[in-house]
């Protein structure tokens, strides 16, 4: 009883089963992208309707919008916000605080800051190797590269553009982990925090489309990365402080008045 006591006093997800099914979603939501960027024209018909044919270019690309507010402002405050809770997680790291003593407070944090960590850091690296081009260096909106399909060989000659997945949007797309803020015990209100940090960066991501800086499908696949990375982390983290949970505690005592539980 003191094993099981410590173990769901570190734990976010309590039923295997749930880790399960997140994943089997995350699963079909591959094969839906994938669908999307391989065998549709999205991207091209969401890109025709924010590119201006007599202008030659995306009206969109350096507005006030789209470059001070999403670029400068927002996306300074999303990186201070990280660097705060990464700051916390070391120093708590270093020196433990007493008020992240409470069960899964310190859990919470970790998670936290590794995904404001990892999330954007793992989109960029991607980036680095992808071929794909963003629309702006596209031949049909004005640019000289050819239109490839994600994950298609470019023709020969043709550099890569390493502009797969979005990086934009990741500086937001990071807050679906603030779902386990609410975990375990309010998963109604934990998929609502976790749609709205999810929706930040989407939102995001859409601004960057309407520069002509990314596709709907570069947006959607650092969707998925984001969520594919927050679980990975709540899962292994949540494993480690399980291996390394005391056993053998005492169970704290019923409460006067009340009959003991018979074995």
């Amino acid at each position: 009883m003191g094993d099981g006591s410590a173990r769901q006093s570190t734990a976010l997800l309590t039923d295997t089963r749930t880790a399960a099914w997140m994943a089997a979603w995350l699963g079909l939501a591959a094969l839906a992208i994938f669908a999307l960027g391989r065998w549709l024209d999205a991207d091209l018909w969401l890109a025709d309707l924010f590119y201006d044919r007599a202008l030659g270019g995306f009206p969109w690309r350096e507005s006030w919008l789209t470059v001070t507010f999403s670029h400068r402002i927002a996306k300074g405050a999303l990186t201070l916000f990280a660097l705060a809770l990464i700051g916390a997680a070391l120093f708590d790291a270093a020196w433990p605080q007493p008020l992240l003593d409470a069960p899964l407070a310190r859990q919470r944090l970790r998670v936290l800051a590794w995904s404001a960590l990892l999330v954007p850091s793992s989109i960029s690296l991607i980036k680095q190797g992808s071929d794909a081009h963003c629309p702006w260096d596209l031949a049909r909106y004005g640019g000289s590269a050819p239109y490839v399909r994600l994950f298609e060989t470019l023709p020969e000659g043709v550099l890569p553009g390493h502009c797969f997945p979005g990086g934009h949007a990741s500086s937001a797309l990071w807050l679906v982990a603030l779902a386990v803020l609410w975990l375990p015990g309010r998963p109604r209100t934990a998929l609502r925090a976790g749609g709205g940090g999810l929706g930040s960066g989407l939102l995001l991501g859409w601004m960057q489309q309407m520069r002509g800086a990314h596709f709907l499908s570069h947006t959607l696949w650092s969707a998925w990365i984001a969520c594919a990375l927050v679980l990975s982390i709540v899962v292994l983290l949540q494993a480690r402080a399980a291996r390394l949970a005391p056993s053998g505690e005492t169970p704290p005592p019923a409460p006067a008045g009340t009959r003991p539980r018979a074995p």
